[in-house]
């Protein structure tokens, strides 16, 4: 299934780009981004640049203006460009570049399985931790977020990068100790805790925060 979109965010400088993923990390407002944990936003920062990788197209375009929005509010000025990955060629490509017929039936069981992931979410409530992996390769990130599909753990994959919920700190220690010891050289893995970032739609549910920030790690 291909589900890799990237939308690059382009700042002056390194400084501003900082600046904005600071407020990516605590953005908790309305901007049409929906509000489940597959729907999860993964960010990086390289320099002046900062990397979104969504599921969706339409996902990335509300991340693009949730962006613009902060920067516009910080006086900051951005460019972007909007990427899809082609899973033939190897590469990313411009979006609108049409995708052979088999990519589009992939797609098609990805926007399915999505719908049964944000059912299976909203009857889980929300998760207190989270286990964040950033991969040295796309390959491996795959393989590592279908292991742990396959074991029952909800996980977010995007590109490079792997969200996986935790209902407490010893439990996202507890899987941060094991991803470590069984991912591939080169992964780098961290615990976040305390902060109440991996939410359902549960209407009983923190305020949701739809953008996952690795901090200074490049696109």
């Amino acid at each position: 299934m291909n589900d890799d979109w990237r939308l690059r965010a382009t700042f002056n400088n390194g400084s501003e780009a900082r600046k904005l993923a600071d407020h990516l990390a605590n953005f908790d407002r309305e901007h049409g981004l929906k509000t489940s944990f597959v729907d999860r936003v993964v960010v990086s920062r390289d320099g002046a640049e900062i990397f979104c990788y969504a599921a969706t197209r339409e996902q990335s375009e509300e991340a693009e203006k949730a962006i613009q929005s902060v920067a516009d509010e910080n006086q900051l000025t951005v460019s972007f460009e909007l990427k899809h990955w082609h899973p033939t060629a190897e590469e990313w490509e411009d979006p609108d570049k049409p995708l052979p017929q088999t990519d589009a039936e992939r797609a098609a069981e990805r926007a399915e399985l999505m719908d049964e992931e944000r059912e299976d979410s909203g009857k889980q409530g929300f998760a207190e931790f989270e286990v964040r992996v950033k991969c040295p390769h796309h390959h491996d990130a795959r393989a590592l977020a279908k292991r742990l599909t396959e074991e029952g753990i909800p996980n977010v994959h995007r590109w490079q990068f792997v969200v996986v919920g935790a209902a407490d700190e010893d439990s996202a220690n507890a899987l941060a100790d094991r991803i470590r010891s069984e991912a591939p050289e080169g992964c780098v893995v961290t615990a976040e805790g305390g902060v109440s970032e991996v939410v359902s739609e549960s209407p009983y549910a923190t305020p949701f925060k739809p953008f996952a920030v690795f901090g200074g790690l490049g696109g």
